[in-house]
């Protein structure tokens, strides 16, 4: 088998870079002698749009780049931002590969108040069109809103479909987003042996629903909390995956690498 490598389906490498302030040009050799070939930086607000684009264009052959108005952000959002977005989106930009992040947020009590939480359904909806009109999948947000999520995706189908990035959920949960032609994002939350839900799940649902991710700097994995997270840190979470499942590794990193490439290359 020709040598496979690592695609990490959702980062931050904007805030990483930010809040380390390691040059990119360390942040990307530390990911690359991991066998990170691919990195997806995910915006969350407008501000980052341009910042992640240039980002972007000083590694074209490995990054690519997705734009969207993050849930937990929602009080800052303005329909200027969506108008934003869509120009973005319209410039179809070569390295631009998805909308995101995007989704709903149920975890924080606050942006579940009636407005707020009307606001949310307001710009998930609006986001979820632009990818449809402009053809893009989407990298999609859910804590602790797996149901409502649902909703919208089986409601508003968008043709190239996406990730549930992140998932800590049942087996059902996520069979359901699969059955739509959503993939699985996984990450660190399956590093840690307490998540037994969630890691049965990720053991029992086909192989060619799955994505790897590390959403760094965040969704540390186990060995380093309170450190933040970074792409080469993908290796753990593979690790842990190679535990859970009856395939060889190197048909798993096979069958990932091709759903990533497919969806976001």
């Amino acid at each position: 088998m020709s040598f496979v490598s690592f695609f990490d389906t959702h980062t931050h490498l904007d805030y990483l870079h930010q809040f380390t302030q390691e040059p990119l040009e360390t942040l990307m050799q530390n990911a690359l002698s991991a066998g990170v070939d691919k990195i997806l930086i995910v915006a969350v607000m407008r501000k980052d749009f341009e910042t992640i684009q240039n980002l972007t264009a000083l590694y074209p052959a490995h990054l690519r780049y997705s734009l969207g108005l993050h849930p937990l952000h929602i009080k800052q959002h303005t329909l200027a931002d969506l108008d934003c977005l869509e120009q973005f989106l319209s410039q179809r930009h070569k390295n631009l590969t998805a909308v995101a992040e995007i989704g709903l947020e149920r975890a924080v009590p606050e942006l579940t108040a009636a407005l707020l939480w009307k606001k949310q359904y307001q710009f998930f909806e609006a986001q979820l069109h632009l990818a449809k009109q402009y053809d893009f999948p989407v990298n999609l947000h859910s804590r602790k809103s797996h149901d409502q999520l649902f909703t919208f995706l089986k409601r508003i189908d968008v043709a190239r479909k996406g990730v549930v990035h992140g998932f800590a959920g049942s087996y059902e949960q996520a069979k359901r987003f699969l059955d739509l032609g959503y993939k699985i994002g996984v990450g660190g939350t399956i590093t840690y042996e307490r998540a037994n839900k969630t890691r049965q799940a990720i053991a029992k649902l086909p192989l060619d629903g799955l994505l790897l991710e590390t959403d760094s700097p965040d969704m540390p994995v186990f060995g380093f909390q309170g450190q933040p997270n970074r792409p080469e840190r993908i290796e753990n979470v593979f690790q842990a995956l190679c535990q859970l499942r009856a395939e060889t590794p190197e048909k798993i990193k096979e069958v990932i690498w091709q759903n990533s490439l497919h969806l976001f290359g």
